[in-house]
């Protein structure tokens, strides 16, 4: 699912039940596949500005990959492969107009793209500064280029990086 319309708002503590309300439904589906079900991405970090989408990383032992994409396609979801990002498999779905929209990724444990999702969540959410930052970098962004994701990406990358570079 490739965002078309690129809009970003302030922090909603609704995500928080958005979030819930998918991983309920995620594990209810994967049971013990799931080591566990994180919430990443902007929504995930209290304060800071984002896309109203849910971002999840399941995260499943390798030698049960399989077996968790075949749950997640038993409750709708259609799995896309790793869309050239390796360490991490998507999904987009059908059927899911009770839940907010959101991105899904099963990644096995030992994925580099999982801990990179998770140490950039856990830097924001520690340092309120890069928050603000990153906020205002990304409202700036959506309104100069709330038609061209590609451009919307590449305008806060510099940001992005600085915060990697802290990390």
């Amino acid at each position: 699912m490739r965002t078309k319309h690129v809009v970003v708002l302030p922090y909603d503590e609704k995500w928080k039940q958005d979030y819930i309300d998918i991983k309920t439904e995620l594990s209810q589906a994967l049971g013990e596949l799931a080591i566990s079900i994180e919430h990443v991405g902007s929504t995930s970090v209290e304060g800071l500005a984002g896309k109203p989408i849910i971002d999840i990383d399941v995260v499943v032992k390798k030698e049960k990959l399989n077996d968790a994409i075949s749950a997640l396609e038993n409750i709708g979801y259609i799995h896309e492969g790793n869309l050239g990002i390796s360490g991490r498999e998507a999904f987009a779905y059908e059927g899911k107009e009770h839940l907010q929209q959101h991105h899904l990724y099963v990644c096995p444990e030992d994925s580099l793209e999982l801990k990179r999702h998770l140490a950039f969540r856990d830097y924001l959410k520690v340092h309120p500064e890069a928050v603000d930052e990153y906020s205002k970098i990304k409202m700036e962004a959506a309104s100069l280029y709330p038609e061209d994701i590609d451009k919307y990406i590449e305008y806060k990358a510099p940001v992005i990086e600085k915060i990697y570079s802290a990390m």
